[in-house]
């Protein structure tokens, strides 16, 4: 990995580490891209949250790696995939991230699932790769106005200061332990389920040089999120919406995805969040290993 000398803390049984070199041709814009693997079956891509990683399906890989050749992706810039000083993290350049994943290791019959930023993600990489993707689940898809600014106060006031021009830069600079905690609780019922141990692992990986500018990125982003949505009904594969009861989306975005999506099934979940991987993995792998 060519600009990080850490390394990831966490290991998740089962899984090895691998990554895939920029293409040739490629001018410099692409980086290497780190993904877990594990399991053995059809190929199944997992695509994690905004200021996440692949450590973030930590529980749920085991629960779906008996059926499904998992790959949990670092999308670019994230986790311990390449920082490349220029790159663009609007929906487009993450999404190019995602099949080049796919297409560099010529995977077919793809179930996509992603959650959040993810969720979006693999709704328009179906849509783009209608002749490699199976099957399409997307939970609590990142794509209304506001995003994580509506989890809490805290949140709203950080991340309010980190895309404003200017002082932005210092603020995305300074990460303290106890205020990335409580944003990214906000995203769970149980404070528990956001555990310590994938908090450092978040805070370690965030050290990397660099990282302050993709992260102020990434919350800069929803609009291309926002945006993205017009692609949703040129997905031809299967889709099911999964959606926490007490998800950041309101009632009236989960409706407009669903007539973006009239065919496609749909779930909510009692009780959960907007990071239901962390909270309630065994309601996602029930669905996946229903239909294996």
């Amino acid at each position: 990995m060519p600009d990080q000398e850490v390394r990831p803390t966490m290991h998740i049984p089962g899984t090895a580490s691998h990554t895939i070199a920029p293409r040739p041709g490629s001018g410099g814009h692409e980086g290497t891209l780190r993904y877990l693997k594990a399991g053995t079956g059809a190929p199944l891509v997992l695509l994690h949250t905004l200021r996440t990683q692949a450590e973030h399906f930590r529980l749920l890989i085991p629960l779906i790696a008996e059926r499904y050749t998992v790959y949990a992706l670092d999308l670019p810039g994230m986790g311990y995939s390449e920082i490349v000083p220029g790159a663009s993290y609007e929906e487009p350049a993450l999404r190019e991230g995602v099949e080049r994943l796919i297409t560099e290791l010529d995977l077919h019959d793809v179930t996509l699932v992603g959650e959040s930023l993810g969720g979006v993600l693999a709704l328009t990489t179906a849509a783009d790769l209608p002749e490699r993707v199976r099957r399409v689940v997307s939970v609590n898809p990142y794509d209304y106005r506001d995003g994580i600014a509506r989890s809490s106060l805290i949140a709203r006031v950080v991340i309010s200061g980190i895309i404003a021009p200017g002082v932005g830069k210092l603020i995305a600079e300074q990460e303290p332990k106890p205020v990335l905690r409580r944003i990214l609780q906000g995203g769970v019922g149980d404070k528990a389920a956001f555990r310590e141990d994938y908090l450092d692992e978040l805070l370690q990986s965030g050290r990397r040089p660099g990282f302050p500018t993709v992260a102020r990125a990434l919350y800069r982003n929803m609009p291309s999120l926002i945006a993205a949505r017009s692609r949703y009904p040129e997905v031809k594969a299967p889709v099911h919406l999964v959606y926490g009861e007490n998800d950041w989306s309101r009632p009236s975005d989960r409706e407009a995805n669903k007539r973006l999506l009239p065919a496609a099934d749909f779930t909510q979940v009692p009780g959960a969040d907007h990071f239901i991987a962390l909270e309630r993995p065994e309601v996602v792998a029930d669905l996946l290993n229903a239909v294996a």
